[in-house]
This record gives C-alpha cells, structure tokens and sequence, in this order.
C-alpha cells in the first residue's frame, strides 16, 4: 500500500511542472478580441459551414458585453474554424465566416471584415 502512493506521489511531482509550463503558456485561455466600432450584445460561435450555433459567449463577461478593444474569454470552443454570428449596441446582425480560433490564442473581428451585417 505504501508503495503504491509513493508511486502517486513520484507521477504527481513528475507531471506538476508540464501543468505549470501549460498554465504559463495559457493563462487567459482562448479569448476574442473586439475589434469592430460597437459594443458587441450576443456573440455565438459555430463550425465553419454550418448552423449550429453555440451559447452566447458574451455570457462570460461581467457586463454580458463585449466593448470595443475589449477581450472576451471564450469557453467550449475545440481550436478550429468557426463561423462567428453577433449583434452589436447599433441592431446590427453580422456573420464572419471561416474564422480560425486556436488554443489559447486571441481571434479578432475588425470592421472592414464586416460585410455581411443587417
């Protein structure tokens, strides 16, 4: 029995500085990055191509809102490419298609990127 938890204890210790290096590498996490003119009120995230749409991720701020240059941390997501769907404090509804989100990473939308609003 002894044995078998200093066995633990040795894969613990072992491993605990991979964790460290991991969290220093990503502290924040995946997060998006604001970029357009307004304040953006809903944002939702889906596989590139197709319909379905995830949570709002504005969710996950204090305010539930995304101001301009402002950074939201984005949960739930695999890295990949996303359609990204969000309406913003002026009513617009836009759609930015084939956006690349890696793991820890910052992904931005900028407003000349914004073509396909309402």
């Amino acid at each position: 029995m002894r044995i078998a938890r200093l066995t633990i204890c040795a894969a613990v210790v072992a491993l605990f500085p991979a964790a460290l290096d991991a969290l220093a590498q990503n502290p924040k996490g995946t997060r998006f990055w604001n970029l357009t003119q307004n304040t953006i009120t809903q944002l939702q995230l889906a596989p590139a191509g197709s319909d379905n749409w995830g949570p709002d991720q504005c969710k996950n701020d204090r305010d539930g809102t995304v101001d301009h240059d402002e950074r939201l941390r984005i949960t739930g997501i695999a890295p990949g490419r996303y359609d990204v769907k969000f309406t913003d404090k002026a009513g617009r509804h836009c759609t930015v298609r084939n956006i690349e989100v890696q793991d820890g990473a910052v992904f931005s939308i900028e407003e000349k990127q914004l073509d396909g609003c309402k």
